[in-house]
């Protein structure tokens, strides 16, 4: 495991655990042989793996010397609470005695710390767990939080007993903020929901939770001064504010703060339902679906910055973070081109673009918010408003307004190349640095510039490449956030689409981005993903419910090929989006259909890949398990075709399941070195069929005009088959004769 040297920063708060002294040999096999090393995500700055292991004991005593305040309590229980839940074993905490099964907590600082974190709370820690005790050292209680939770990773089972490896961590962060964005307001996700959420990105040492509360679909909070915005705008579902307190604190409690959006001029279509006078296009068009991402608000009425300055004022009174999001992104041209009136007042005060609009509506709406002493954020287009230097930019349209923003002295976040809505890879995400500016990021923001719906958005296009950011330009990244928009996510899909993704994301943003180990991340990733099932994520139990509605006792064959599939890419999947902006009547999805189930990731199908790859460059010795692997698919096309005669909505994955069986074989004899030439080219269609469907929704930009396969999946088995199919074709060519 990689490390960096440190020196260790003044004590101020200390924990001990003692467990005996009989250590335990760790020998547990991990998801990959080439894992050795103590498996905590995100990696530690500084992990020093010792040998051994020490029984974990069910009674464990525990001390407090200096301060303490509720805040650790609460952390002390819910880390009892998941040793039980990691060991599978009853843990009991005990007052302190003499004897050396003690656990101690020392807290040496003036004060415990404050009760809300904020963007410059420490979170560094020193962990040390030896054969007699475990030390963990912080300067405030929000590093003590971080500290658990490398800890707990660091238990699990050994034969008839729980176990704790023995480490050295010294431990902190590489940003400030590390965040992830969920979109609440296309599809309404319970508190319940959010709270599994924020448990898990405790664990992973996330620190930010944006919660983006107001789009065309829904508006989300209460509010007194405006309750049309509950009664209508919700839909009937929405947060009191007593709800939004209660998450804020549960929050807080795990060293994560809360970030609320309400997105303005733009995407104000639920807002406007509730008060429509303030709308730039009336009345509304109630018949387009496209409209709910199209209306705008109306900034040339004094009465909309009285209405949005009170609105903004009272949820600035409810969210205590010093920051503010207030959208800005994607107002399309047309609400306002389109008005006669706006188009007057706009050539009366020397107005030249919708652009020059916008800025103006942003530096009034940021100057009301600065009263109620907040930082504002807004997604990039904000930037062309003439705003206060701390005003955080959002950057989600390429690393070039990464670079525009820092430039011209802004703080940002990185959102561009975290859209976990993309449906992509987790290694994809994973191999993006916060800090990168990279062709391929400025040609992937450029396409999915064209993609935003139909009208042209406000500030659309990509700029020319830049130099890469300079040394003051990187202090001003704050950090960066991993987005889920819910366009096609249901509350049950919501922890699935999210994890084990979000996971690599964290890493990402925590670790030291010269220790982040891409070849390392799916072994990895599959134990955090276990770890966080045992402590609370549904994403297996929801998955095993929606395919037991899909194929009510017969759901075998499914899972099978969904093992070895994975979601279209890139928007590709969502179906309603398309239709908008291919100018068709749009329908809502169902979001209960295979590919809804399907994950991004599939750790066998990745597994499968990697042995192949191995294989092919003389790891003979895996051929066993490929073949295992490849039978088991081969064979799945038969079951999954008499689960589809019984179950209809198996039906349109029948070309893939067909597809998955061709490709099984292909690996099988290719694993046997016997195809013939005329094999060989059959093979190669075959294969180059898939390949072609993986390519179809490789970007937005080819997704605009490419059919997509059936059922909206694509084998993740190709880069396997392929590895395979090279070798084969390389074992039977000809022997090129030696030179005379």
């Amino acid at each position: 495991m990689p490390q960096r040297a440190f020196s260790l920063p003044f004590a101020c708060f200390a924990v001990t655990i003692g467990f005996g002294s009989a250590p335990i040999v760790h020998n547990r096999a991990c998801a990959a042989e080439s894992i050795t090393a103590p498996v905590i995500m995100p990696v530690p700055s500084t992990l020093h793996a010792l040998s051994g292991a020490s029984q974990l004991p069910r009674t464990i005593a525990v001390q407090w010397v200096g301060q303490k305040n509720s805040l650790l309590e609460q952390a002390l229980e819910r880390f009892r609470i998941r040793l039980e839940k990691l060991s599978g074993q009853r843990i009991n905490f005990i007052p302190s005695t003499q004897n050396k099964t003690e656990f101690t907590i020392t807290l040496n600082s003036k004060t415990a710390g404050t009760a809300l974190p904020n963007i410059n709370t420490q979170e560094h820690y020193s962990l040390q767990i030896t054969d007699k005790n475990l030390i963990l050292t912080a300067e405030n209680p929000f590093g003590i939080v971080r500290g658990f939770s490398s800890a707990l990773q660091l238990v699990d089972r050994h034969t008839n007993t729980a176990q704790i490896r023995h480490a050295f961590i010294d431990d902190t962060p590489r940003f400030k903020w590390r965040g992830l964005m969920v979109d609440v307001s296309r599809h309404f996700m319970s508190l319940a929901a959010l709270m599994r959420q924020i448990d898990a990105m405790e664990m992973v040492k996330f620190n930010v939770l944006h919660l983006h509360l107001s789009d065309g679909q829904g508006f989300r909070v209460e509010s007194h001064l405006f309750p049309r915005l509950q009664s209508i705008a919700s839909h009937g579902q929405y947060y009191t504010q007593k709800q939004i307190r209660f998450l804020i604190t549960y929050a807080a409690q795990r060293g994560i703060r809360i970030v609320p959006e309400f997105d303005t001029p733009g995407h104000t279509f639920a807002l406007l339902e509730a008060y429509p006078r303030y709308a730039a296009q009336a009345p509304l068009n109630m018949q387009d679906r496209a409209e709910k991402n199209r209306a705008a608000l109306d900034p040339t009425n004094p009465a909309t910055y009285r209405f949005i300055t009170a609105l903004y004022g009272e949820m600035a009174a409810l969210f205590p973070d010093a920051y503010f999001h207030i959208g800005g992104d994607e107002v399309v041209a047309k609400q306002w081109t389109g008005s006669a009136h706006i188009q007057a007042y706009m050539q009366a005060h020397h107005i030249k673009t919708p652009a020059d609009l916008q800025a103006n509506f942003t530096h009034r709406v940021a100057a009301s918010l600065a009263q109620h002493h907040k930082t504002v954020i807004g997604w990039d287009e904000i930037a062309a408003a003439d705003l206060p230097l701390n005003t955080v930019v959002e950057v989600w349209r390429g690393a070039e307004h990464t670079a525009t923003a820092t430039a011209a002295g802004h703080p940002v976040i990185v959102s561009d190349g975290y859209y976990l809505d993309k449906l992509r890879a987790a290694s994809d995400y994973y191999a993006q640095d916060p800090l990168e500016n990279t062709a391929a990021t400025r040609a992937e923001a450029a396409a999915a510039a064209q993609t935003t719906g139909p009208g042209v958005t406000l500030n659309t296009q990509a700029d020319a490449p830049t130099a890469p950011l300079s040394e003051a330009q990187t202090h001003l990244v704050l950090g960066a956030e991993g987005a889920l928009w819910t366009e096609i996510v249901s509350e049950e899909m919501l922890d699935a689409r999210l994890w084990p993704r979000a996971a690599a994301l964290a890493e990402r943003f925590w670790s030291p981005g010269s220790i982040c180990d891409p070849t390392t991340l799916y072994p990895r990733l599959a134990i955090m993903q276990d770890k966080l099932e045992l402590l609370g994520l549904e994403s297996r139990a929801n998955t095993n419910r929606m395919l037991s509605r899909l194929a009510p006792g017969e759901t075998e064959a499914a899972r099978t090929l969904l093992s070895a599939t994975a979601p279209v890419r890139n928007y590709a999947h969502n179906h309603e989006f398309l239709q908008i902006r291919h100018k068709v009547t749009a329908t809502q999805q169902n979001l209960t259909e295979l590919a809804d189930i399907a994950s991004p990731d599939s750790f066998e199908a990745e597994r499968f890949n990697q042995q192949a790859a191995a294989f092919v460059n003389g790891q003979t010795n895996l051929k066993a398990s490929l073949t295992a692997y490849l039978t088991q698919w081969a064979a799945n096309d038969a079951a999954f075709v008499t689960a589809a005669s019984k179950h209809p909505a198996l039906t349109p994955a029948l070309p893939t399941s067909h597809q998955l069986k061709a490709l099984a074989q292909i690996g099988l004899a290719a694993l046997n070195k016997v195809p013939s030439q005329s094999w060989l080219e059959s093979a190669k269609a075959t294969l180059g069929q898939a390949q072609s469907e993986r390519a179809a929704s490789a970007t937005t930009k080819v997704v605009t005009n490419t059919p997509q396969p059936a059922a909206d999946l694509i084998n993740s088995i190709v880069p396997g088959i392929e590895s395979l199919l090279s070798y084969a074709e390389q074992a039977n060519a000809p022997a090129i004769p030696p030179n005379p």
